[in-house]
C-alpha cells in the first residue's frame, strides 16, 4: 500500500513537473511572438494638422498680410502680392478648391490613418519628431505629391481629387490612376522612407529594385491593413498579371544578366512609373510599369523571412548582400 502510493506520487510529481514546462514554454512563445497591435494602438502621439488651402482661399486680399506673417514659406519674397490676390480670383483655382471640398468635405478618416500610421512608426523607431502636416494646393504638381521638409509634412491635397477628375484630364492614365485619396498614407510612407533608408550605394539596377523593394516593405509594417495593390500603386488585375508571372519575369531579369547591369536605361524600364514595362516582347501591353520594384519587394520580403535581423538593420542592409542572404526563389504558379 504505502509502495503504491509512493508510486502514485512520483507519477504526480512528474505530471506536475511537465505541466509546468508547458505552461512556461507558452508563456514563452506568447511573449516572443506577442502580437504588437495593442502595444501600438496605446502610443501617444500628438499630430498638428493645419488646412493651409482653406485659410488661403477662403482669405481676403486684407488678410494676406497675416497669413503671410504666420506662413512664411508659402510666399517667396520675390512674388509681389498682386500673385496671391490674383490666385483669389482666378477661376481655375476656385474650381481646383471647390473640388477639394467636395471630395474632402472632412479629413477625419485620413487623420484617423495618419495617426495609426506614425504610431507604427513611433513602435519601431522611437527617436521619430512628428512634423505638422499641412495641405496645400500645388497646381496638382504629382511629381511632388508629398514633401517630408523635416518638421513639416506638405500634404498636395489637389493630387488625391479621384483618377476620372475632370481637371485630371490630360494627364496619363497610368498617373492618374494613383491620384486617389486611398493612395494618401502609402505616398506619406514613401515621403518618409529617405530617414530611415539610405540611398543606393551604387548603379545597378539590383541596388535600385532592393532601395524600392525596401520603401515597399516598410509599407508592409507600418501599413499592415493596406492591401498590397495599394502599396505599390497597382490595380488588383496588374498585382496578380505580376504574381501570375513571377517565376517569367525572373528569369527574364537572369536571362538577360539585368541585376548587375549600369545602364541608366534599364532604370527607366523596370524601376520608373510607366503605362507597362518594357521587356520588348509581346508581352509588354499585359503588364504593368514598375516590375522591378516589385521584384525588390520580393527580394526584401524573402530576406526579412529568412534572417533574424530588426528593421533598421534590415533597411540598413546593402543591396549585394540581402539578395546573397534572401534566399529569393520566385513562386511557381
Amino acid at each position: 500500500m504505502i509502495h503504491k502510493n509512493k508510486d502514485f506520487m512520483v507519477r504526480k510529481s512528474t505530471l506536475y513537473k511537465l505541466l509546468l514546462f508547458c505552461l512556461m514554454t507558452f508563456v514563452f512563445l506568447g511573449c516572443q511572438y506577442a502580437d504588437p497591435k495593442k502595444e501600438i494602438s496605446e502610443i501617444s502621439v500628438d499630430i498638428e494638422w493645419v488646412r493651409f488651402e482653406q485659410k488661403f482661399y477662403k482669405s481676403s486680399p486684407d488678410e494676406l498680410p497675416a497669413l503671410k506673417k504666420a506662413y512664411p514659406y508659402f510666399f517667396p519674397a520675390q512674388y509681389p502680392d498682386s500673385i496671391w490676390e490674383q490666385r483669389l480670383s482666378d477661376s481655375l483655382q476656385l474650381e481646383l478648391f471647390n473640388q477639394i471640398n467636395r471630395v474632402f468635405p472632412s479629413i477625419h478618416s485620413l487623420k484617423t490613418q495618419v495617426k495609426s500610421l506614425f504610431q507604427h512608426i513611433k513602435y519601431y523607431f522611437h527617436e521619430t519628431n512628428i512634423p505638422k502636416i499641412i495641405t496645400v494646393v500645388s497646381d496638382v504638381d504629382y511629381h511632388n505629391k508629398i514633401i517630408d521638409a523635416d518638421t513639416l509634412l506638405l500634404l498636395s491635397i489637389d493630387t488625391y481629387l479621384g483618377k476620372d477628375n475632370y481637371l485630371y484630364t490630360g494627364i496619363p492614365k497610368y498617373i492618374s490612376a494613383n491620384l486617389t485619396k486611398d493612395q494618401i498614407v502609402p505616398d506619406m510612407v514613401s515621403a518618409l522612407s529617405d530617414r530611415y533608408i539610405s540611398s543606393p550605394q551604387d548603379r545597378t539596377l539590383l541596388s535600385q529594385m532592393i532601395f524600392r523593394g525596401k520603401q515597399l516593405y516598410l509599407k508592409d509594417v507600418f501599413l499592415p491593413s493596406t492591401t498590397d495593390h495599394l502599396k505599390i500603386g497597382h490595380t488588383q488585375k496588374q498585382l496578380s498579371w505580376v504574381e501570375e508571372n513571377e517565376e517569367h519575369i525572373w528569369r527574364f531579369f537572369i536571362d538577360e544578366k539585368l541585376l548587375f547591369s549600369s545602364n541608366s536605361n534599364q532604370i527607366y524600364r523596370f524601376i520608373d512609373p510607366a503605362p507597362f514595362t518594357k521587356f520588348y516582347l509581346d508581352i509588354d501591353q499585359q503588364s504593368p510599369g514598375r516590375v522591378g520594384q516589385w521584384l525588390g519587394w520580393m527580394i526584401v520580403r524573402s530576406y526579412a523571412q529568412n534572417n533574424d535581423v530588426s528593421l533598421p538593420e534590415l533597411l540598413a542592409m546593402p543591396a549585394n548582400e540581402m539578395f546573397q542572404k534572401s534566399k529569393y526563389k520566385p513562386s511557381r504558379k
